[in-house]
């Protein structure tokens, strides 16, 4: 059977699979102050860090229509659609109600929407596993039950630069922030088994901070030497060859993919902030 992959724009793919027929991404929206930016292929990252440091609020976000999705349902294809965590945007409410809509029309159609519980590179790596299960012709269902499993082995990490969207966004008060650039610690950030965001460390200074990342991730990683290291940056890619260094010095995995982000993964990692899946 054929297959369509579809995920928000929050799914940071590597540039060769951006060109897969087989992939398509719905935009979600970024609002700066009163500036609207549209997350698809014109997102100019440059721009989107300096108007977020210029700006005293917090970016907002909003998260593609039914409409979009059911757009991108249409066709003969099997249809597999995976999500930012549904703890950070409602896109994946979004996904769903588009295919109990859809499926009214169309009820022999198989949709399958999954709650990444992660967000970047970790939306990626699952609709990797996903193409990877398809190509081998398993049935739909079969897809979906692997890639649960799939999914709930995978864990997250990341390493944030700046404290600034979190202060601005109400997760860390201005003392904390400041006391934070002072001293020059930066936190080491996880989520949980649901897709909420937690801090799971800190660290005086960036590299420090990604050594601690790196042990963490050696020490609770499943499976690794079958599984794929995903790393996405936030306009530092030197700093992702040296996450992926201080890691695959500790423990090895199949092989490792390094990515940019895309808009609405730039503004939760902000400006040199470093996302590591797993």
């Amino acid at each position: 059977m054929e297959y369509k992959i579809i995920g928000d724009s929050c799914t940071d793919l590597p540039a060769n699979l951006k060109e897969d027929p087989h992939y398509q991404l719905i935009p979600l929206s970024i609002h700066i102050e009163d500036y609207t930016i549209v997350d698809d292929e014109t997102f100019d990252q440059a721009d989107f860090l300096k108007r977020m440091s210029e700006s005293k609020e917090c970016p907002k976000s909003s998260c593609p229509s039914p409409e979009a999705y059911m757009e991108a349902y249409r066709g003969e294809e099997d249809v597999y659609v995976v999500t930012l965590s549904g703890n950070l945007s409602g896109s994946y409410n979004s996904a769903v109600l588009a295919k109990k809509l859809y499926l009214e029309e169309n009820p022999k159609k198989n949709i399958g929407v999954i709650d990444s519980c992660s967000a970047s590179v970790g939306q990626a790596l699952i609709a990797m596993k996903v193409q990877e299960l398809a190509k081998k012709g398993l049935a739909f269902e079969a897809v979906m039950e692997k890639i649960r499993v799939f999914r709930d082995e995978m864990n997250t990490k990341f390493v944030l630069e700046s404290l600034e969207t979190l202060r601005k966004n109400g997760r860390l008060n201005n003392l904390t922030a400041v006391v934070c650039n002072v001293l020059n610690i930066k936190p080491i950030m996880g989520a949980t088994p649901d897709g909420q965001i937690c801090k799971i460390g800190q660290a005086r200074g960036i590299s420090r901070a990604i050594t601690d990342m790196a042990k963490a991730i050696a020490e609770d990683a499943v499976d690794a030497a079958n599984r794929t290291l995903g790393i996405a940056h936030c306009n530092n890619y030197q700093r992702a060859l040296h996450a992926k260094e201080e890691i695959l010095k500790r423990i090895q995995f199949k092989n490792c993919v390094i990515v940019d982000t895309a808009g609405i993964s730039s503004l939760y990692a902000n400006d040199g902030g470093v996302i590591v899946c797993y």
